[in-house]
């Protein structure tokens, strides 16, 4: 099969540091390959990947000098797909809604794949004319905001599986890893580890525009000893920085689409206590891979059962359900059943028989 990965431009593939979604798009390309497809990945040209590389733009846009227009970028990007389009048989986008206008008039099967929120006001009446594209969830609850759009499948993310390597803990401070801002909960996490007077290490992006937001409510609660903040961590520094946590705090306040995070955690067999927001309920084991929770008083009960968990299982229950070849076999189910019906129609249309003249 002949497919198109279609990635942000924001990021390189995988980044450098934060960058959930190239993230998540670097590794299903590299296992769409490993299940014999023939991929090809239109990104930044500062891309690591082993598909074939177009490079839209030579570097990442957060990362560019000088900086580079998005918009600019952007048209690029899709110019280079509408280009090529005749080569693939599936086309498969993760730029949110951007190009959903030229799939309308080129003929190759095209699937999105939507990996942020839509719960927000405008999305519902905004959305009502996209038509019957096709669109895959990353969560069944990221649905609940948008049911009339075409849904075709939900696949979990995934994550190579050497990535991370099990740790057999019990692990010394509790763990926050995210962007800092309020819907993520970082006041909850300091408050609950000062609470159970256990060491918290925040390894965080401070998005530019949530710089007020970390100096007034964040900054003054970091003592540099029981509350650190180490800033953004790669992938090597984040396997230490998970591995030797005895949980992972997700004090979550909005319905998080997915929850990287969360997966990366499991990974290193660290235990998650999360709240019941989002995709939590379907990322989660309660009280196998983690506990979900409903405040902090149940938050600091979890804390306090975290020596029942088995790392092990923690392990065990990421590599059953969260491995990059497993979101790789997902998808690849969902490209044939596509294409499958994208035939099937071809078919119906080609044998129509002409409409009698009256």
């Amino acid at each position: 099969m002949r497919i198109a990965e279609v990635a942000p431009l924001a990021e390189s593939m995988p980044p450098k540091f934060y960058g959930g979604t190239e993230r998540v798009v670097s590794w299903l390309t590299d296992a769409l390959v490993d299940l014999n497809c023939s991929v090809t990945l239109f990104a930044s040209g500062d891309s690591k990947t082993r598909a074939r590389l177009v490079a839209v733009c030579p570097q990442a846009l957060r990362l560019s000098k000088p900086l580079i227009d998005p918009a600019l970028a952007m048209s690029a990007l899709i110019d280079a797909v509408a280009t090529r389009a005749g080569e693939f048989d599936l086309i498969h986008w993760h730029t949110d809604w951007v190009h959903l206008p030229l799939t309308r008039y080129i003929k190759t099967p095209c699937l999105t794949t939507l990996h942020g929120r839509l719960d927000l006001p405008y999305m519902k009446p905004m959305t009502l004319g996209v038509g019957n594209s096709p669109f895959v969830s990353i969560s069944n609850n990221q649905r609940d905001p948008l049911p009339q759009l075409n849904w075709a499948a939900t696949v979990y993310h995934g994550l190579p599986e050497t990535l991370l390597s099990y740790r057999v803990g019990p692990g010394s401070y509790l763990a926050f890893l995210g962007r800092l801002t309020p819907e993520k909960g970082p006041d909850i996490a300091i408050r609950l580890a000062k609470a159970a007077k256990m060491p918290l290490r925040m390894a965080a992006k401070i998005p530019r525009g949530e710089t007020r937001y970390f100096k007034d409510s964040i900054k003054p609660l970091l003592d540099g000893s029981e509350v650190q903040f180490v800033g953004e961590v790669n992938d090597k520094q984040k396997n230490d920085f998970l591995g030797n946590a005895s949980a992972l705090l997700f004090p979550i306040d909005w319905p998080e689409p997915f929850g990287l995070v969360m997966i990366e955690a499991m990974a290193c067999g660290t235990p998650v206590i999360a709240w019941r927001r989002g995709s939590v309920p379907e990322i989660v084991e309660d009280g196998v891979t983690g506990f979900i929770v409903d405040s902090e008083a149940e938050a600091m009960s979890a804390i306090g059962k975290l020596a029942t968990l088995d790392r092990a299982r923690v392990r065990a229950g990421f590599e059953d359900r969260f491995t990059a070849r497993r979101m790789g076999q997902g998808y690849l189910t969902c490209f044939k059943a596509l294409l499958s019906r994208h035939r099937q129609k071809s078919i119906d249309t080609s044998i129509r028989p002409p409409i009698a003249a009256e």
